[in-house]
């Protein structure tokens, strides 16, 4: 067995429109274009290390936010060999029985999204390890989700790499795993979304509900559309076993917020939420919350949508009554 702490950094569409959607046998939430990994020693310290950029072909201009984050560039994207040649190497690189360990579940989602359009084999990947899970039942965390500098701080890890670069966010997962009893926590793996949602939260985010399973930040938009829009906001995956959820409609609660229900077949329904903000440099921030749903969650869904439906009705009815005659 080996293992292989594994990150992504990801190109997104320019627009949530865009017409390469229609020539894609699945809705690409993002194309990679960097591969970072660290294999492991025996003692689960960081060991050989693969990297690698990768030249996109469906999303080949570079989302704003991705080249302010990443500060790549197109033509440094473009001096690179395609996803399927880096796979490739990826793959040899990696050998057999390889398992792999991310810092949350949207890096195995992008992966095998990319492995898909490109039509390549993917039997070998299908063990992952979520080290989030590990490190909140070991650091007496809860349901809700931490972020890589919050486990950095905790363990006093000092940051020598750079940040949002594949590598050196893989070589930070595999410094965190190290302070770890990650023997212990594989014992634990199975049954540790079971075990946390036992747990009440250490505290409250933002005033938010105390049961929330996620709370993530997203920010530098112009516009609150253009945030809505971003499938990275608007995606949401099921918290227990990371498969994506099936939403429905968008509710507007007004004060700049919305929520919808998601449903993953195995593990329920979902409620999740979107709070929208004005940053001090006049961009906006969205925060996306996710709840286990009950059925007073449902039913407050339910009776908040058939309100917007006829607030909707009978503005359009307003519009016929008044419109000017001729």
């Amino acid at each position: 067995m080996s293992y292989i702490v594994l990150d992504l950094e990801w190109n997104q569409a320019m627009s949530a429109n865009a017409s390469i959607f229609n020539h894609l046998p699945i809705r690409l939430a993002g194309e990679i274009i960097q591969i970072g990994a660290v294999r492991l020693n025996d003692d689960f310290t960081p060991g050989e290390e693969f990297q690698s950029d990768v030249k996109p072909i469906f999303f080949r201009s570079l989302h704003y936010k991705v080249k302010k984050l990443t500060g790549f560039d197109k033509d440094r994207l473009n001096h690179s060999e395609t996803f399927p040649r880096v796979f490739e190497r990826f793959r040899e690189w990696c050998g057999d029985g390889a398992q792999f360990i991310t810092w949350g579940y949207d890096d195995r989602r992008i992966m095998e999204q990319n492995i898909i359009v490109h039509d390549l084999d993917w039997d070998w990947i299908d063990d992952w390890i979520n080290l989030q899970l590990i490190y909140n039942i070991q650091t007496d965390g809860d349901k809700n989700q931490k972020s890589l500098a919050t486990a950095m701080e905790h363990f006093a890890i000092e940051q020598t790499r750079t940040a949002h670069d594949a590598l050196g966010d893989a070589y930070n997962t595999a410094l965190v795993c190290s302070r770890l009893d990650f023997a212990a926590g594989l014992d634990q793996y199975d049954d540790a979304a079971s075990l946390l949602a036992t747990r009440l939260p250490t505290e409250k985010q933002n005033g938010e509900e105390s049961d929330a399973l996620e709370h993530r930040a997203f920010s530098g938009y112009v516009s609150r559309s253009e945030a809505f829009l971003d499938s990275e906001v608007n995606h949401t995956v099921c918290p227990d076993c990371g498969g994506e959820l099936e939403l429905s409609r968008w509710v507007n609660q007004g004060d700049r917020r919305y929520m919808t229900l998601g449903a993953c077949a195995e593990h329920g329904k979902f409620l999740i939420r979107l709070k929208f903000r004005k940053t001090e440099d006049e961009s906006w921030a969205v925060n996306r919350i996710v709840y286990r749903a009950d059925e007073s969650m449902e039913k407050y869904y339910r009776d908040k949508s058939t309100q917007s439906r006829r607030r909707g009705r009978g503005r359009r009815r307003d519009k016929r009554t008044t419109a000017p005659s001729t």
